[in-house]
């Protein structure tokens, strides 16, 4: 007891913290595709909220045998292209344990539960390890329902879940957010080992200290290297295909991805022609070069399946401009100059590539 005592007396814990901090943060400093104010602005943003991010998610919500919903993204705080109509549940979890998960139905359109490896500290990835969808689920006459997370199968609404299965994510997608109502979720370990969370240790809040910002590093790293990559290869352009990289990053099954890098000049728009398929869902949006998404509470960052005014054969025109045209669907800028966005299908049964086109909007 008296060496932890000692420990902590000068502080060494909390500045070699800060240390491994700032020294995660030349990922974000060094960024060759920041380039403008803003930018870089945004830049230290982000490395704030991928570090609040970290310590919801390593030491406030770390313990897997009493685990608890936060929020990983949200309108503050977003990580890889973070989806504007989603509301996003976390927990952290162990596939050495069993778990049930309650909640009632909600209106939202989509719901969606995901068992997850948890790697963004490691290798920047995050694999699924089982996958529920509510359109496969059994519900109550009131819609209360209930899933049971393990690795063996259980009876009913069963979730999978692997030896390093370490989060659970739920994905709730709206349509009309002001006029549906989302599920409520609970979740609690079966047969815990103890009553009450053990109290908090040294060792615990110095390996937790390590793994969140380990988790700055993997992210900040995995989504700089996409924004070089879609900047290099899909400047204003939609023409992603393969999908192994998304899923990899904990991309949804159901969804297919199309990345673009978008850059404009003063006075010129983005027009962004697609067919529509038969699909449950589809949305679009802007991001900034962290791949955050722009503030959509605030601006007219994306549009979606219900939002969109299609044109008469059923395609849709989407137009992204600093001000609104008059015509097809604008998305707001909102005061950047370039970027990252992203179009998704889905449960779609094809996957048409958008056609894009660069013009003047005095034109």
């Amino acid at each position: 007891m008296s060496n932890e005592v000692d420990r902590v007396a000068p502080g060494e814990v909390w500045r070699d913290f800060c240390r491994r901090l700032e020294k995660a943060g030349d990922l974000v400093f060094n960024a060759e595709v920041a380039g403008t104010p803003i930018d870089q602005a945004e830049g230290y943003r982000y490395l704030s909220r991928l570090m609040r991010i970290a310590l919801e998610m390593h030491l406030e919500n770390s313990d897997t045998d009493f685990p608890g919903f936060y929020q990983a993204s949200h309108p503050t705080a977003k990580i890889g292209a973070d989806n504007p109509d989603n509301l996003y549940l976390n927990a952290s979890i162990s596939g050495e344990r069993r778990y049930r998960i309650t909640g009632k139905r909600g209106t939202v359109p989509i719901l969606s539960f995901g068992s997850k490896a948890n790697r963004y500290a490691v290798d920047g990835t995050m694999a699924s390890t089982g996958e529920i969808d509510s359109a496969d689920m059994v519900f109550e006459a009131d819609g209360s329902f209930e899933i049971i997370a393990s690795k063996e199968k259980a009876n009913g609404n069963w979730l999978p879940l692997a030896d390093d299965t370490s989060m659970l994510l739920v994905r709730q997608t709206f349509l009309d957010r002001d006029n549906e109502q989302p599920a409520t979720v609970k979740i609690e370990a079966i047969d815990p080992p103890r009553a009450t969370p053990e109290p908090l240790s040294l060792p615990k809040l110095e390996q937790s200290f390590g793994k969140a910002v380990a988790f700055v590093e993997g992210t900040a790293k995995t989504f700089l290297h996409w924004a070089d990559l879609f900047k290099k290869e899909q400047l204003n352009q939609l023409a992603t295909t393969d999908q192994t990289m998304f899923f990899k990053a904990g991309g949804d099954p159901t969804i297919f991805y199309l990345h673009g890098y978008w850059k404009l000049e003063p006075g010129e728009a983005l027009v962004i022609e697609t067919p529509v398929p038969n699909c449950t869902f589809w949305n679009f949006q802007l991001d900034n070069i962290w791949m955050e998404s722009l503030d959509y509470r605030f601006h007219r960052v994306h549009v979606n399946k219900h939002s969109a005014k299609t044109n008469a054969d059923g395609s849709v025109t989407i137009v992204v401009a600093e001000r609104d045209p008059g015509y097809g669907n604008w998305v707001d800028t909102a005061g950047h100059e370039h970027g990252t966005m992203l179009l998704r299908w889905t449960g779609a049964t094809e996957h048409p590539v958008p056609t894009t086109k660069v013009v003047r909007l005095d034109g």
